[in-house]
């Protein structure tokens, strides 16, 4: 008898999931026509040509895996909108581990962190989104599904043929999101397209913007959230940038936890994790100045006074710190109506439709992953009514939600557009999950490039001897260092866990407390300007009128444990982030991280 191979538990578990995956497989082709949604999906992985001949899907990672036991009785499949990014190729992770332990990190200059809109999207390209193709009622769903595979294929191989894998950044090769996408701005009234203020540009497609306002001749409203996670004068700055080159935008400065950038922030609490008690939703900043955005769109076609005597209530009633926080949100103002939109996103819809139906207005929130759409609502509605999170992709389909009688939001998944952005500079946009990055440590050294993290977090040199001595950093120095710090080991040897140090630091920045912010063309030589400009001021003072004063704020916060096994969810290595506040408030704006250290007052071990 021949001597068996050894079998792994790595390759048992893989048989396993094949033998799973088989056998879904087959339970659907006996109850799914071969025409259904979820068997030409199954057959596009397998089969799918593009227009060069080469198959793009073989090259595709789909991320976010939930458990399932095969589909639903409606025939749901939980995996159904995973986030799906190109693969990158092994010798391209290895490439980029021997440059994160080989290239010395060199400090950049202010113009470097300055981005143009033109260099990220080249609009007129084929850097486009797919469109739903043209179609009319003659046709079956069947004979639709098929037409808008081929044309999002199509779409594909168009941008693959035109641009190398190492030019182009992660984007959604998932038709069933691009759907939802579809479906959001064919019911919307108006759009309101969220970014982060650290970096708006990312988050902001050209050919969006051409689309809302031209083809479907909708308003769009360019929502720059997290306002306090920025100098007031870099807000400013955004704003009138997008309105210089994008003059048919309405431009609505958000935030769901505003803070006074007047009223200094305690260093010392920089890494701590902090929950909000009392009524947090009500405080935020921005629905008033969205309601004044909508009033001049609807030009009084919609009756919006409910939504303005909400507001005045919320802000009546806004207090912090009062009660025990969860059961007042329950038991404090009226119900909101939740509709949860699944396969509707794929059904047939008028060429054109009646705007303002039923006296109604829709609000469609569409953007990127992680600038916030989901806690915009939130701060709309005045309590957490949508679950967020960190995770990227963790709205998997579009829902509506009544704001008042007169007003429908609808909350759609986040979608990633195909540009030329380095894709570390994604990895620090939130884009990819953290989780699952193949290789941190390039990400970790873009970011130290461009904010001295070695020097804010007090790092020590892992081959330094004396802590005053001067050595070269690459990127694996700082991750090792931070383990050491953190006392991040492996489980067998008992190493720095590098791999564990770079995750934990990609959050940090991610959540904003290693804040990294990117300038529009042309700051660092008007910056004087804009920290004097009328606007700016006004925003300082608005900030600090509806944000919480000093003792008025109460927080409940729990210092992060310097050891491995009290860690909270943020630094642990699984995609366990789990549902967290995805624009929570952590470092003081206004402050340069250059000019002033806020880890100045933490000792060694509160790091």
């Amino acid at each position: 008898m021949p001597r068996k191979k050894p079998f792994s538990v790595k390759q048992k578990k893989k048989q396993l999931q094949d033998k799973r995956e088989r056998k879904r497989g087959l339970q659907d082709g006996l109850r799914s026509s071969s025409n259904s949604r979820s068997g030409s999906r199954e057959r596009r992985e397998e089969q799918t040509d593009t227009s060069d001949g080469e198959s793009v899907t073989h090259h595709i990672r789909r991320l976010n895996q939930q458990p399932s036991q095969g589909l639903g009785p409606r025939g749901y499949d939980p995996n159904r909108y995973r986030l799906h990014f190109e693969r990158d190729s092994r010798e391209e992770v290895e490439r980029r581990k021997r440059a994160a332990r080989e290239q010395v990190l060199q400090p950049v200059s202010a113009e470097v962190l300055e981005l143009d809109i033109q260099e990220v999207y080249q609009p007129g390209s084929v850097l486009d989104f797919p469109r739903r193709p043209p179609w009319s009622y003659e046709m079956s769903k069947e004979q639709l599904m098929s037409q808008e595979e081929r044309s999002f294929q199509e779409y594909l191989g168009k941008i693959h043929g035109s641009y190398t894998s190492e030019k182009l950044s992660y984007f959604e090769h998932n038709l069933e999101t691009w759907r939802q996408l579809w479906r959001v701005l064919e019911m919307s009234d108006i759009v309101l397209l969220i970014t982060d203020i650290r970096h708006p540009v990312v988050n902001f497609p050209p050919a969006l913007y051409e689309y809302v306002t031209g083809e479907l001749g909708l308003a769009l409203v360019l929502v720059l959230n997290k306002v306090d996670l920025a100098p007031p004068a870099l807000v400013v700055a955004w704003k009138h940038y997008f309105h210089q080159h994008y003059p048919q935008l309405h431009i609505v400065l958000f935030t769901s936890f505003p803070r006074d950038p007047r009223t200094p922030q305690d260093p010392s609490s920089v890494l701590k994790k902090s929950r909000r008690r009392g009524r947090g939703w009500t405080r935020a900043l921005g629905p008033e100045q969205l309601l004044r955005a909508c009033e001049a769109i609807t030009t009084g076609k919609v009756d919006l006074s409910s939504w303005r005597e909400k507001i005045a209530r919320d802000v009546a009633g806004a207090t912090w710190g009062n009660g025990s926080g969860e059961e007042e949100e329950e038991e404090d103002g009226p119900a909101v109506l939740v509709e949860q939109q699944t396969d509707s996103a794929m059904e047939p819809t008028g060429p054109t439709r009646e705007h303002y139906k039923d006296g109604v207005v829709t609000i469609g929130c569409v953007g990127f992953p992680n600038v916030g759409k989901s806690s915009l609502i939130n701060g709309l509605v005045g309590r957490k009514v949508v679950s967020v999170s960190r995770t990227p992709g963790h709205t998997r389909y579009f829902q509506t939600y009544f704001l008042t009688p007169s007003v429908k939001l609808c909350d759609c998944p986040g979608l990633i557009f195909p540009s030329l952005l380095p894709r570390q500079l994604q990895v620090l946009a939130g884009i990819y999950p953290i989780a699952q990055i193949q290789e941190p440590y390039t990400s970790v050294g873009y970011l130290a490039s461009r904010i001295p993290v070695q020097a804010l977090l007090h790092l020590r040199h892992p081959e330094s001897e004396d802590p005053s001595a001067e050595h070269p950093w690459c990127a694996w120095d700082i991750c090792e260092a931070w383990a050491e710090k953190r006392g991040y080991k492996t489980a067998k040897a008992a190493r720095n866990d590098v791999y564990r140090a770079a995750n934990s630091l990609l959050r940090l920045a991610v959540d904003g407390r290693l804040s990294l912010c990117f300038h529009p063309p042309g700051y660092s030589e008007q910056k004087g300007t804009w920290e004097s400009h009328p606007d700016t001021m006004e925003l300082v003072v608005l900030q600090g009128r509806v944000g919480p004063a000093g003792d008025e704020e109460e927080e409940e916060e729990e210092e992060l444990s310097s050891s491995c096994e009290e860690e909270g969810e943020e630094d642990r290595d699984a995609d366990e982030e789990g549902e967290g506040d995805e624009d929570t408030p952590t470092s003081a704006p206004g402050s340069s991280l250059a000019a002033r250290n806020p880890y100045a007052l933490l000792g060694e071990d509160e790091c």
